[in-house]
């Protein structure tokens, strides 16, 4: 039994988890110890500057320190701190890593897009078994960026990272509270661009069946549950057809923030840029239902995802 400790530090989010990893029967299973999210928005105006803003690096180490004593406290014996989108993206992002180095002792790694994208497949197929002959899409849409993994059982078979997510494209676009038909147009011309760069390199018409991970994915499927709170366990695993989540995804777009705020499963951080989130998971069911002839016509979400792979690669 090995303690580690995994930091997966996003466009929007910084999320901790301290798990235990058991490999002593053969199969490797992890255990959670601590798991943990703020939204601290590193990613605040990187694709109009090209630069992490001071306030969101001072956000990012305030967490990052909050999470060092929760480190220390749980006796972890390793750590892994990966970075992703944001920090790819910018010019001055040896800042960050000089300040996480500090707070942390270890280097963060800025991960490639490819990286991700395996990390994202490890984490949602260590919980959401992959049946033999099954081509499994992993769709991880994050804040700067949309990961399309397609594996089997044995692993990755093709990967693309692209550069949509629910603050890019926010900041991009959808400028309106709420947005304007003209701003979505927009935003989905982007959309529909970057699933065609992706499917380049992924074969997206050999999907068998489709698994969403990330925070977008999961409030819109607590928003087509309409559940009472944000309930990680009524979301894991939730089937749902492309109709139902169409339905909820174009509902959290056409709502103002104010309305989205009031929904008791919305984290505050994600309130300004749901309604991205929802266009790029609506259009990306659609594509795939076109591009698979009908084949894919229903969507699961996972609670378990690139920090679950991280987690898992300390074993």
């Amino acid at each position: 039994m090995t303690r580690v400790a995994a930091i997966d530090c996003g466009t929007n989010s910084i999320r901790l988890l301290i798990a235990d990893i058991d490999s002593s029967n053969g199969a490797t299973k992890l255990t959670d110890v601590v798991r943990e999210m703020r939204v601290v928005r590193l990613g605040q105006g990187v694709d109009a500057t090209g630069e992490l803003a001071p306030e969101a690096l001072e956000r990012t180490f305030a967490a990052t320190a909050d999470y060092a004593a929760l480190i220390r406290g749980h006796g972890v014996e390793s750590i892994r701190f990966v970075a992703t989108s944001a920090s790819r993206d910018a010019r001055n992002r040896q800042v960050f890593v000089d300040g996480i180095r500090e707070l942390l002792g270890v280097e963060p790694e800025v991960i490639s897009g490819d990286e991700e994208a395996a990390l994202s497949f490890a984490g949602a197929s260590s919980v959401l078994p992959i049946l033999d002959g099954e081509q499994v899409l992993v769709v991880d849409l994050g804040g700067g960026s949309t990961e399309f993994v397609l594996g089997t059982a044995g692993g990755v078979t093709a990967a693309k990272s692209v550069d949509i997510g629910c603050v890019r494209l926010t900041e991009r676009h959808l400028n309106d509270d709420p947005p304007t038909a003209e701003q979505i147009a927009a935003a989905e011309a982007d959309i529909d661009a970057s699933i065609t760069q992706a499917g380049l390199d992924v074969p997206l018409e050999r999907a068998t069946a489709v698994v969403g991970v990330a925070g977008s994915i999961t409030t819109i499927t607590a928003h087509a549950l309409r559940l009472p709170e944000y309930s990680p366990a009524a979301i894991h695993g939730t089937e749902l057809s492309i109709g139902t989540i169409t339905d909820a995804a174009t509902d959290l777009l056409h709502m103002t923030r104010e309305e989205r705020a009031e929904l008791p499963y919305m984290h505050p951080g994600r309130v300004d840029v749901m309604g991205a989130g929802g266009l790029v998971w609506r259009r990306i069911l659609q594509r795939l239902n076109e591009v698979t002839s009908g084949r894919i016509v229903t969507a699961t979400a996972s609670e378990h995802d690139i920090l679950d792979g991280i987690a898992l690669s300390l074993h």
